[in-house]
């Protein structure tokens, strides 16, 4: 059941690059959402319908404007969203609690990122070192960092790479991502053992040294049109293997985001488009 509190709740409905979202501003001591309310928010049918839902709250760290929290549309809490990233910024550059023409800090659940505005809706975050630890993904039975691991998927090899980007993933890499089979691969790759708290599964292609396609099956929220995190995840494994320069777009069903990273052991920057859709307010009629 969602919080009856929900009533008259307003909320922004947002979406980077198709990965939707509704946001919520929680500055003034509103509760955060339940598993109910979130699951309602999410409902494509009977509720908004979104891929995830951000919470804008006071910041953690010295110096930020706000923090933010991530909640799937079926009420997992997540730690990381790039496109979410930029939304949220986005929100707080309209709301006039960030600066549209210089640079910012946000707190995520897993850290703090610096946003730049670079007009038009447009935003880059430094979303951090990409971690290629096992242990850190998390990804079980493999003690070191390899280019490329080995699942058996019911008789069918299936090799990856896995990189944490605060949240985990894995990404294969595909020779075309239309016909990547996303909906079978992306499930069943998420319920290994080996992948503990599951993970984000992309389906990457590599078009040209500059240019990446991808399909990302996200863990509690199924494929989207995009993820942010997930575009610097293929990025950043397809980098180091040569694949792709350090400076590539990532193509996906929603959009194009564009990633930087010049070596290994400096941060990651990825950049991409954001866009208000409505405004609105739950009432009593759409609770359960």
């Amino acid at each position: 059941m969602a919080d009856i509190r929900a009533n008259g709740l307003r909320f922004s409905k947002m979406h980077g690059a198709g990965n939707d979202f509704v946001v919520i501003d929680l500055r003034d001591g509103t509760p955060a959402p339940d598993a109910g309310l979130c699951r309602l928010l999410g409902d494509r049918h009977r509720g908004v319908g979104c891929d995830q839902i951000l919470t804008v709250e006071p910041p953690r760290a010295a110096g930020s404007v706000a923090s933010y929290r991530i909640w799937n549309s079926d009420a997992s809490p997540s730690q990381q969203c790039g496109n979410g990233a930029r939304c949220i910024a986005a929100w707080l550059v309209r709301d006039g609690a960030a600066p549209a023409d210089g640079p910012f800090n946000l707190d995520s659940p897993v850290g703090t990122h610096a946003v730049t505005g670079l007009g038009e809706g447009r935003f880059e975050v430094v979303m951090g070192v990409p971690d290629f630890v096992p242990a850190h993904v998390p990804l079980l039975g493999f003690e070191q960092a390899q280019d490329t691991y080995l699942l058996d998927l019911d008789g069918t090899p299936v090799f990856f790479g896995a990189v944490s980007m605060g949240n985990p993933h894995a990404v294969l890499e595909v020779s075309d991502a239309a016909t990547a089979d996303v909906s079978m691969i992306g499930p069943a790759l998420q319920a290994q053992p080996a992948f503990p708290e599951s993970a984000n599964i992309g389906f990457a292609q590599v078009e040209a040294f500059d240019r990446i396609r991808l399909r990302v099956h996200e863990r509690g929220a199924g494929e989207t049109l995009a993820c942010g995190s997930g575009a610097c995840a293929a990025a950043a494994v397809l980098m180091r293997r040569g694949r792709v320069g350090r400076d590539v777009a990532v193509a996906l069903p929603g959009g194009e985001l564009h990633i930087r990273w010049p070596a290994d052991d400096v941060p990651l920057a990825m950049a991409g488009p954001t866009a208000f859709v409505f405004e609105g307010q739950l009432t009593e009629s759409a609770t359960p």
